[in-house]
């Protein structure tokens, strides 16, 4: 018996990856070695002394019963801690925290929590696919916002309809940015608190990058900002800082009335995390921060390999300021997708066509830091001796 699906499910949009995971496996099975730059999935280890607190806290027996649905006091207390000692912000470790099974997660969730069908959310294009599955789930509308590189990947909140921000309720912006890479400066995200005091729009920062800026760049917090705790919220994740995409452990944190809908949503949903998890990661938060320091500095020089292997066979490109990607345009004559199916099949290189992270990602391929040095530049030459570019 075939059972028909809920309307919110027939909403959803498709899951953009697991479409570019089958195409590179298919080549895989036909042609063997793929370099596969298309995924943001981390490739270097977790730490030594948060495996090591992990093991430690699962041998404590009151971890092996039901956390506290809302997370342990420790975790949140970690996070405030952390927002004090790397941005100057104070939290309230009860009220204006929450923990999240990934940041992924509080991203689906808070469309649920604050907005109803036929509501508006304002969605950066190109962006994170995952900010259309909430607002779908919800029944709710979007409105997205060009980010284009004449404004350095940056939205231009006067150029949203003024119907649009009257009507919108939420507001998703991501810096440093995946896809792009670009980053925030504070006079943006003090725009984008006076536009969200002014249309009483709930702003959600995604900060899944905040720990990778290059060049001596510091990411700043949207949370630093004056005012941003009225208007919104910043999620966390311990993926990327810390190597811990297989964890699942995140937090938000911000607007103590949406930090209570997190709370209240998850309530109905979890048990909450493992505590042997949570403690770990009270201590990636809390504990030596040298490997944070070392990872940035490691994308650094894969950032430097990558560009330069890239101006070598005369792809004109802008190095990305912060995050794990670049975000490279295509060769002329192609779509973003049908030149990452052409360097897929012709040079055994997975790119992810910029399309799929909305229309204005179109003529761009992201490319990730997520192999060694001199992968990257096998990719890169790989790329060339197609001789899209102009050079072999």
């Amino acid at each position: 018996m075939q059972f028909s699906y809920a309307d919110r499910l027939e909403r959803l949009p498709d899951q953009f990856f697991a479409a570019l995971v089958e195409k590179a496996k298919k080549v895989q099975n036909e042609k063997g070695d793929v370099i596969n730059l298309g995924q943001g999935n981390p490739d270097q280890p977790t730490p030594d002394h948060i495996v090591e607190a992990l093991q430690t806290g699962a041998e404590k027996p009151k971890y092996h019963k039901y956390s506290p649905f809302r997370g342990l006091p420790k975790l949140k207390e970690a996070a405030a801690s952390y927002y004090e000692r790397e941005y100057g912000v104070s939290l309230d470790p009860e009220r204006e925290v929450a923990v999240l099974f990934g940041a992924k997660t509080g991203l689906v969730e808070i469309s649920q929590c604050l907005l109803n069908p036929g509501d508006t959310a304002l969605v950066p294009d190109p962006g994170y696919p995952d900010y259309w599955s909430g607002i779908a789930l919800s029944g709710a509308k979007m409105e997205k916002m060009p980010l284009t590189a004449e404004n350095n990947f940056l939205p231009v909140y006067d150029a949203i309809p003024e119907s649009a921000l009257e009507a919108a309720k939420l507001l998703f912006i991501n810096y440093p940015n995946n896809p792009t890479g670009a980053a925030a400066t504070e006079s943006f995200f003090k725009e984008t608190v006076d536009v969200a005091t002014k249309q009483e729009i709930c702003v959600v920062h995604d900060f899944a990058y905040g720990a990778i800026g290059f060049d001596g760049y510091k990411p700043p917090s949207f949370l630093q900002t004056p005012g941003a705790k009225e208007v919104g919220v910043e999620a966390m994740t311990l993926s990327k800082t810390y190597n811990m995409a297989g964890w699942r452990v995140a937090f938000m944190a911000g607007n103590e009335s949406v930090i209570e809908a997190i709370n209240l949503v998850q309530d109905h949903m979890y048990c909450s995390l493992f505590g042997a998890v949570q403690e770990a990661a009270a201590e990636a938060l809390t504990g030596p921060q040298d490997s944070v320091r070392e990872l940035a500095a490691l994308y650094e020089r894969r950032r430097d390999v990558l560009m330069e292997a890239v101006c070598a066979i005369g792809w004109d490109a802008e190095a990305p300021a912060g995050s794990f990607f670049a975000w490279l345009p295509v060769a002329e004559g192609f779509t973003s997708e049908g030149f990452a199916d052409y360097v897929l099949e012709h040079a055994q290189v997975v790119v992810a066509p910029g399309r799929g992270f909305g229309e204005s990602g179109e003529g761009y391929v992201r490319v990730a830091l997520l192999e060694d040095e001199s992968r990257l530049a096998e990719a890169v030459e790989r790329i060339g001796a197609l001789g899209l570019f102009g050079k072999k």
